[in-house]
């Protein structure tokens, strides 16, 4: 790959990265308050969404690409338009870091995840639907199924947490991680959840039995994230100081990116296969073509 794209993004860590469905915008959030919109044609600012009082430490955008939900360490959710950037909701379920955020795909609800061990959950008119004491230990990640129907949360522990939508009945515990869970997500149309545990595994577990069929493990230690390509068939793995890109079919390493900096943690493949982004904890974000 050629040398990246390298500009300085946020005024502190930069914590998460998605491209809207079109490419044309990367989206981005930071330890510094502020989620920030960048257009793909130059690399420069596109928007400002500026009303979190601490760090915005996730968001995710609606399926329609009209609301942008984000998560942050002043103990609120807030429902955004987007991309004009006004607030329509400021939700609280408890006053708790908020550390992960979904919009399910059908549109119907947002889910967050947070510290002392609390699911809430909403309509996107700000509605409460369900609230979930899930644990004492602090929640990190939150997916739900692409049907809708199934929430996975996990955090501190070894444990991930399964309920039913829109009820928060209990479905049942995976366990094998060690310490932590740090990333969730459904692929392969919810066929599989894939885990990262803080041991340095990645789990894929069968949704039909919830069984775990496959685990691998970077070669590189220090993971701390995933992302996939839009056919799911590449998997780019944040390490420190680097990305390693794995083939998802045999985990043969197909190529390493190098980023200067130790704690590298959003990553994002553009939905037309174009750009690979990675933010960092320099303030700055890295953009690669993938021609």
């Amino acid at each position: 790959m050629q040398k990246p794209i390298v500009f300085e993004a946020h005024d502190s860590y930069v914590l998460g990265l998605q491209f809207t469905a079109d490419s044309q915008l990367l989206i981005s959030a930071g330890m510094d308050n502020q989620v920030k919109l960048w257009s793909a044609r130059d690399w420069t600012q596109a928007g400002l969404l500026d009303e979190h009082a601490n760090s915005v430490n996730c968001f995710s955008l609606s399926p329609d690409e009209r609301i942008l939900a984000t998560g942050s360490t002043d103990q609120t959710v807030k429902l955004w338009s987007f991309p004009e950037g006004r607030v329509l909701h400021t939700l609280q379920d408890r006053k708790k870091t908020v550390a992960g955020v979904q919009i399910a795909r059908d549109g119907r609800f947002v889910a967050a995840a947070s510290y002392g061990g609390r699911v809430a959950v909403w309509s996107l008119d700000g509605e409460p639907v369900v609230s979930i004491k899930v644990s004492r230990k602090n929640l990190a990640s939150i997916a739900i199924s692409p049907d809708g129907k199934t929430l996975a949360t996990a955090g501190l522990g070894d444990d991930i947490w399964l309920y039913s939508l829109p009820g928060g009945e209990p479905i049942g515990t995976l366990s094998g991680h060690e310490i932590a869970v740090g990333s969730l997500r459904f692929v392969d149309d919810g066929r599989f959840l894939v885990s990262m545990g803080y041991e340095q595994t990645i789990k894929y577990w069968e949704t039909a039995s919830w069984q775990e069929t496959r685990t691998f493990k970077p070669q590189t230690p220090g993971a701390r994230g995933l992302a996939f390509s839009p056919d799911e068939q590449i998997m780019a793995v944040s390490l420190e100081s680097k990305v390693q890109f794995y083939s998802v079919a045999d985990w043969q390493l197909q190529a390493e990116l190098s980023v200067t900096t130790k704690v590298v943690n959003g990553l994002a493949f553009s939905p037309d296969g174009k750009w690979f982004a990675a933010g960092a904890a320099d303030k700055k974000i890295r953009i690669w073509s993938l021609k």
